[in-house]
């Protein structure tokens, strides 16, 4: 290996550097972006990529950085010692990582980011959004950065194909939309996930929710109630979702679908499914209906849906009623139920001709809660209302509001003011919680307890 290592740095010693020697003798932004993709280049051209494939991850970076010094000792442009550094550093990200946006997956702070054309990129932090000064050389490097994501997971991006969704390597989603849908160039959207997934009492400690609130998911989880996760864009559905499938049992098997994986279930018996686009052909689609049903021939003990969206709506109620219990799904509504219509519209995708009342039916017998999550004025998440489905009163489904967070005002600095509280209703789950071992006394319904 040591051989492949010296191999490597004399095949590129015995060249020199013409391309890297074209940058701008006066070093400002566009001379450091020419610097930097000519030395690049002159990497690719010269490098025997095989070799450096058989070198661990920490060995080709000492490599690469050995290599990058010896150019630009070649050169005769003016760097300083953090110029190189710098230099060195992003060629690195090009060539092993996915360029100027490794600097921004390494930050914990970052929860998204946002990539407006070459020029302009955004990210989230504790959320806010805030212009970065990171930057593309163009927009054929954003492509080849798109391109590389995309690519590690079996999906394509290109003119016949514009718009996809992928994840990274520590299971953040990637979102892309190129011309000639995206007007102005490439656009990509990255929903970054803790390497360490939240548990709930990090929610609590955070103000997400109040401890008796999260002794109540707790027992929703473990009890194999069916629920459904509401909320907008953001607001931390996927978050939700993964918390309380962590008290699963172990024993249990899981079965997930999702259009792009991104769950973070911590049990030992999961199996992961994920859906395909066609290929550019036409062909091969595979929906996340077709996993739902091949998901119940897979001997499940619990479905879990990333998302629902469209005709599978139906086969997971049907799962539900079917044995499936403690099942969970999210959806994109503003309140619960707004869910319930939009789970019924998508019902409607799936068998246009069952009647208004058995969707109704359906979904009323087949999911037990509904949370809402909500992403507040000030960047903060929570749990905004926690309601139990109790069956129908004629055609109308009929529910009840265990817990809510009520909005009083807004602080000097944009905090946004209010408090947890309960309503005094006693849901009907409670009897099934106590027989499955969880206990939950009434004082947590008591309505008279506050807790910002």
């Amino acid at each position: 290996m040591d051989a492949e290592i010296v191999t490597l740095r004399d095949r590129l010693a015995t060249t020199g550097a013409q391309g890297a020697a074209q940058a701008q003798r006066s070093f400002g932004d566009s001379g450091y972006q020419r610097l930097k993709h000519n030395i690049h280049q002159a990497l690719l051209d010269r490098v025997d990529l095989e070799s450096l494939q058989k070198l661990s991850q920490d060995q080709i970076r000492d490599e690469l950085k050995l290599l990058v010094e010896h150019l630009l000792d070649e050169e005769v442009v003016a760097i300083n010692d953090a110029e190189r550094r710098n230099l060195t550093r992003d060629i690195q990200n090009e060539m092993l990582g996915f360029g100027p946006l490794e600097l921004l997956l390494a930050d914990p702070s970052v929860s998204d980011i946002l990539v407006n054309t070459c020029s302009q990129v955004y990210v989230e932090r504790r959320g806010k959004l805030e212009l970065t000064d990171v930057r593309f050389s163009d927009d054929a490097h954003l492509m080849k950065i798109i391109d590389k994501i995309v690519s590690r997971v079996g999906r394509r991006i290109d003119e016949s194909c514009p718009m996809v969704d992928a994840r990274l390597p520590d299971g953040s989603r990637v979102n892309a939309i190129i011309p000639p849908l995206a007007i102005d160039g490439p656009i990509m959207s990255i929903r970054r996930f803790s390497a360490d997934p939240l548990r709930l009492a990090d929610l609590v400690n955070f103000k997400s929710m109040t401890k008796a609130m999260a002794d109540i998911l707790e027992g929703l989880g473990k009890a194999e109630i069916n629920i459904l996760i509401s909320g907008g864009t953001g607001s931390g559905k996927t978050t939700m979702l993964n918390v309380i499938s962590g008290f699963i049992s172990p024993e249990e098997r899981i079965v997930t679908i999702e259009d792009a994986a991104e769950l973070q279930l911590q049990q030992p018996h999961v199996v992961r499914l994920e859906t395909r686009p066609p290929n550019i052909e036409g062909q091969g689609e595979v929906t996340q209906r077709a996993l739902v049903r091949n998901a119940l021939r897979m001997r499940p003990d619990r479905i879990i849906l990333g998302e629902v969206r469209g005709g599978e709506a139906l086969d997971m109620l049907q799962a539900m009623n079917t044995g499936h219990e403690g099942s969970m799904a999210t959806i994109h509504a503003n309140t619960p139920r707004d869910a319930l219509t939009r789970l019924e519209n998508m019902i409607s995708m799936a068998a246009a001709s069952l009647p208004t009342k058995a969707m109704r039916q359906q979904i009323s017998s087949a999911i037990g809660v509904v949370l809402q999550v909500s992403r507040l004025t000030d960047g903060k998440r929570k749990l905004i209302s926690l309601q139990e489905i109790t069956g129908m009163e004629g055609d109308v489904i009929t529910m009840q509001e265990i817990f809510l967070f009520k909005q009083t005002g807004l602080g000097e600095n944009g905090a946004v003011l209010g408090h947890f509280c309960a309503t005094g209703v006693r849901p009907r789950f409670v009897d099934r919680l106590r027989t499955y071992g969880v206990s939950v006394p009434d004082s947590l319904f008591d309505p008279t307890r506050q807790f910002s």
